[in-house]
């Protein structure tokens, strides 16, 4: 019922401004039903965000990470996995393109689907040969670091938060919860741990013991992938959890430059041997037709369905998705950070 005064207001040109400024597009509608932002829009195709004489492409990572969908009410996107795996294979029939900036902005997510990503941008160099340079911006932690480690090269800036390579899978104990609703549970199951991690009981020892060791062997599997890209990475430090500063990330081996996307830019250009000094390279996105880009800034929108408002759809707190190992920095757990902000 709150939509239609919102519309109404958004429909009402403010005074003094033309009225061929004013066009509705689905990114900013509230209704219920509006579709994400790939519906309806076609194949991501390249969109010049930066004129110049050689062509590098700036492939973004935003958000949280989750091989889902993100539709519904309140919600904007699509699969970042598929989304990433496409743009792929966008930039590696684009016969102009002859370097990439991978622009990461995102705390991370679940384990498997940033296994993936990293995995395809692997395959991907491999297949091209082009040089990748990774760029971390804002935020760029747990997978998502772990996708940017591929790179030939890392930039950060000196406010960059990255680090937070982890572990976490998000279980809740909603048994006193449900008690105070006269909800009881009334489980029939076939065999003992059928049930494990469910919200109707304190988990046991030995089921602590055996998602432990599934925590421990993904995380491993992380630290074995970054260190194989970054031998220099070798500080036990590097993968507790923490989170550290782009400057501090460099002391430590996990970033090669202290710079900005600027840089990143021009090294990528450099890297390809189309960039000499003080030369503005021609950069390019991918977009699809609905998603316009005309900075190198642009971003696609990547928003979970928010829950009606209270709470994110990340698995485990959202007890309508299945928990999911996570790799992700996620310090309050009631706020999504959108697009990764």
């Amino acid at each position: 019922m709150r939509v239609f005064p919102l519309a109404l207001l958004l429909l009402v040109p403010a005074a003094g401004c033309k009225s061929d400024r004013f066009t509705l597009k689905t990114q900013v509608e509230t209704r219920l039903d509006a579709p994400p932002v790939s519906i309806s829009a076609g194949y991501v195709k390249p969109v010049v965000v930066q004129p110049g004489e050689s062509r590098v492409a700036i492939l973004d990572v935003d958000g949280l990470i989750l091989n889902t969908p993100f539709v519904g009410p309140l919600s904007v996107g699509e699969n970042p996995v598929g989304l990433f795996r496409e743009k792929l294979d966008a930039i590696a029939c684009d016969r102009c393109v002859r370097a990439v900036v991978l622009r990461v902005n995102s705390p991370g997510g679940g384990v498997a689907a940033c296994m993936q990503m990293r995995h395809d941008l692997e395959k991907f160099k491999e297949r091209t040969r082009l040089p990748v340079v990774a760029c971390l911006m804002d935020n760029a932690t747990g997978g998502a670091y772990y996708i940017a480690a591929a790179a030939d090269q890392i930039v950060a800036g000196p406010a960059t938060v990255t680090g937070g390579v982890g572990v976490i899978l998000n279980l809740y104990n909603l048994r006193d919860l449900m008690a105070l609703a006269n909800i009881i549970p009334q489980g029939i199951k076939s065999g003992d741990l059928t049930d494990i991690g469910t919200s109707a009981r304190a988990l046991t020892d030995d089921e602590k013991k055996l998602l432990q060791a599934m925590a421990d062997e993904f995380h491993k599997q992380l630290i074995a992938g970054i260190k194989r890209a970054r031998p220099a990475a070798t500080d036990a430090a590097n993968f507790d959890g923490r989170i550290l500063t782009g400057t501090q990330a460099k002391d430590r081996g996990l970033v090669d430059v202290v710079g900005d996307l600027d840089d990143a830019l021009a090294s990528a250009a450099q890297a390809c041997g189309c960039g000499g000094a003080g030369a503005r390279p021609g950069v390019v996105m991918y977009r699809r037709g609905n998603d316009p880009a005309r900075s190198v800034y642009a971003i696609t929108p990547n928003v979970p369905l928010q829950g009606a408002g209270l709470f994110p759809s990340v698995p485990g707190i959202d007890r309508a998705k299945l928990p999911t190992f996570l790799s992700v920095w996620q310090p309050e757990l009631t706020i999504e950070k959108l697009g990764g902000k």
